[in-house]
């Protein structure tokens, strides 16, 4: 049964690129595809009006039209934009200061990541001064289906959403103990949503085991996950759980640097 939408005045603003903002943040805002007329019928703006806007946003990289010409989806660039706002913070400094701490508290690596796309991206990283480690940077980009946090993520999301993104191709096998059947994932999930800790047993990179814990979000779904990594010979995933007190201070502490500024960020907009 579809249900019946009232006009929304959301998409609104004194200029016109104010306009096409307000049509992004609502795609944006969306866990699914959107459609000409599905935005028409939500909105209330004229079919010849919203037919523009899309076409214009579709032109900048910012949306893209989906195979069958008809669903649109976020692009390339809108998706670049939104990491570049998370990595480039003003309160990135709050959050590393806490992940240093975690460093020297676990002895180990760790960071902190985000859902995008259909891959994980690491917004900031300490690294250990042991001489044995993986080195990653932030802005690398690990698979979702096989990294502790992607599992994290994905365990929030329903059975519809995980299988529209991880089964739209086949999934990559990088180990022999990469997991790469839905079905086996989806009992992951479940595991990983109960015992509310996610593990790589050395799925992505083999000797790599990883434990990520998500950044608690004052509403709805978060898309942020602190974990730490290090060599199998200096953490099993038998040994997981006694990272994990230390793992949630820190991800409780980022919380609390996101809602700070987010509240900042809405007393700086003038009234």
């Amino acid at each position: 049964m579809e249900l019946i939408r009232e006009p929304d005045s959301s998409v609104s603003g004194d200029t016109p690129a104010l306009r096409l903002f307000s049509l992004i943040e609502r795609i944006a805002g969306r866990d699914q595809l959107v459609t000409l007329q599905g935005l028409v019928e939500e909105t209330g703006l004229p079919k010849p009006t919203v037919h523009r806007m899309l076409q214009q946003l579709e032109a900048g990289g910012l949306l893209i039209r989906q195979a069958d010409g008809r669903h649109y989806g976020t692009g390339v660039r809108l998706r670049r934009l939104a990491e570049n706002l998370l990595l480039n913070a003003t309160h990135h400094g709050a959050r590393h200061a806490i992940l240093a701490r975690l460093v020297d508290e676990l002895g180990e690596s760790c960071n902190i990541t985000a859902l995008s796309g259909s891959e994980i991206v690491y917004l900031d990283r300490v690294e250990t001064s042991e001489p044995l480690r993986f080195y990653l940077r932030p802005g690398s980009r690990v698979p979702v289906h096989c990294s502790a946090t992607g599992k994290m993520i994905l365990s929030q999301f329903t059975p519809a959403q995980r299988r529209r993104l991880l089964g739209a191709a086949p999934l990559r096998s990088y180990t022999p103990k990469t997991v790469t059947d839905l079905d086996r994932l989806e009992a992951e999930f479940a595991r990983v949503r109960g015992d509310g800790f996610a593990l790589d047993r050395e799925e992505f990179l083999p000797g790599l085991v990883c434990v990520a814990v998500l950044v608690p979000a004052r509403n709805g779904r978060s898309n942020l996950a602190v974990a730490v990594q290090a060599p199998v010979m200096r953490l099993t995933p038998d040994k997981a759980p006694d990272t994990l007190p230390a793992l949630r201070r820190a991800a409780n502490a980022i919380s609390e640097v996101e809602a700070m500024a987010a509240a900042d960020n809405v007393e700086e907009i003038p009234s």
